[in-house]
């Protein structure tokens, strides 16, 4: 720790002294502050990716449920038909019932198709939304360090590169808000 806090002292010796470099620290500290922001984005939208992953697979899960009752109901039905019995008038209720259940079954599982391709359509437009901030964060802690190469160097032209690839990572974290 005693380490760390040594260093942060020579860098502000280094700042007082060169005071020309005074923007490039800036720029840095701005830079940092933008990496993490974006990189807590990215992480809250591949939580809110899986979650609606979750909630694909529990809607599949529940349209499969239905499914298989469908198909009980109209195996039952079915064989209500080709079973004798001594109550043909019993034996056809049953038959009615158990069609009318497998009929509504299906319409069931109609709604629930379309609910869950509506929730796999969502979760693929978050994971899009969170690979932009995965990529924008990549060009901002880019960004960063070239801009720190400056400090090392001396040399503005790292700064100058730096601010442009600092304005992409930004235009990529703003064309998330842009994606529909």
């Amino acid at each position: 720790m005693s380490e760390e806090l040594g260093e942060l002292q020579e860098h502000a010796e280094h700042g007082r002294e060169h005071r020309e470099l005074a923007p490039v620290s800036l720029t840095m500290a701005v830079l940092a502050v933008l990496v993490a922001v974006v990189s807590l984005l990215g992480h809250r939208t591949h939580t809110e990716e899986i979650i609606l992953q979750n909630k694909v697979t529990d809607q599949w899960g529940y349209y499969q449920a239905k499914n298989i009752r469908r198909h009980n109901d109209e195996l039952f039905a079915d064989l209500t038909g080709v079973i004798a019995t001594k109550d043909a008038e019993s034996a056809a209720k049953l038959k009615e019932k158990y069609t009318a259940e497998a009929d509504r079954y299906k319409e069931d599982q109609k709604e629930l198709d379309a609910k869950a391709r509506e929730l796999e359509k969502e979760g693929e437009e978050t994971r899009h939304r969170a690979d932009r901030f995965d990529l924008a964060e990549v060009f901002l802690e880019i960004a960063l360090v070239i801009s720190s190469i400056t400090l090392l160097s001396g040399r503005r032209l790292f700064w100058h590169l730096g601010l442009v690839v600092a304005a992409a990572g930004i235009l990529i974290t703003a064309s998330v808000w842009l994606m529909h």
